[in-house]
């Protein structure tokens, strides 16, 4: 009887780490996991947008303003994230930037901006957090992925190699780690409203082709993103692993 009531998908009493929390699906991330009894330190640079986040977590979320395109600081975050409620379980790599620039104007400013922030932060992040997680034998790493890590969208060729990488790296972290115990899967969302897809929506045209391009005919709205983040980040998912979900409506479906 117990068995049959335990809920699937809890992630009380598990901490869990976010990044890109500021804003956007990150933040919606954030607030999730905290409302559903999660421990969440919320990382992101944005120091005011991060104590108004905190504000609405009942104290259960830990703001921590970082640099993630520093990657010599990425282990010291992970040791500071691990002080504000313990050796995070869970890390969800939300954190990204896309310099929307055409292949003949990419510069290697912004293709290493993007690589660091969208790859490389992920990877040295949870290769910081793992030790941890394997010692308790249970973690979660949801990495983002996107549309572009299976389509080329115009002026995306620096983001969509580190989303295409994305896939890939998810694949490899769960070959590494899964065997002790750790998931590692990839959301992938379609068109949401958010900062990042800000020129997209700007464009009330190009928005409605994008909606009309999904099955369900609509764009997502963040809360769209809370079954799949439940899902993956709890022992629902336990043999769930090495997975891109895409979140689209149906966008890749067509």
């Amino acid at each position: 009887m117990a068995d049959m009531e335990r809920d699937l998908f809890s992630v009380a009493g598990r901490v869990a780490c976010v990044t890109g929390a500021s804003s956007g699906l990150g933040r919606q991330a954030a607030l999730t996991l905290a409302r559903r009894g999660a421990k969440v330190v919320a990382i992101a640079r944005r120091e005011a947008e991060l104590a108004e986040l905190a504000s609405e977590g009942a104290g259960r979320i830990h703001p921590l303003a970082a640099d993630l395109a520093d990657r010599g600081r990425l282990a010291h975050i992970a040791q500071d994230a691990a002080r504000a409620f313990g050796e995070p379980d869970i890390l969800v790599n939300a954190a990204g930037v896309n310099t929307r620039e055409h292949a003949d104007e990419v510069t290697p400013q912004g293709w290493d901006l993007t690589l660091t922030l969208n790859l490389g932060a992920p990877f040295f992040l949870a290769q910081a957090m793992v030790p941890a997680m394997k010692g308790k034998g249970w973690g979660r790493i949801v990495n983002f992925a996107s549309l572009q890590s299976y389509r080329a969208f115009a002026a995306g060729i620096a983001y969509g190699a580190s989303k295409g990488a994305i896939a890939q790296m998810t694949r490899a972290m769960a070959e590494a780690w899964s065997g002790s115990g750790i998931t590692a899967n990839a959301l992938g969302p379609g068109f949401f409203r958010t900062e990042l897809t800000a020129a997209v929506f700007a464009d009330q045209a190009l928005a409605a082709r994008n909606a009309a391009q999904t099955c369900i005919g609509r764009n997502g709205a963040p809360e769209d993103m809370d079954g799949p983040l439940l899902f993956l980040c709890s022992d629902a998912s336990a043999y769930v692993t090495g997975q891109i979900l895409m979140v689209d409506g149906g966008f890749t479906a067509k």
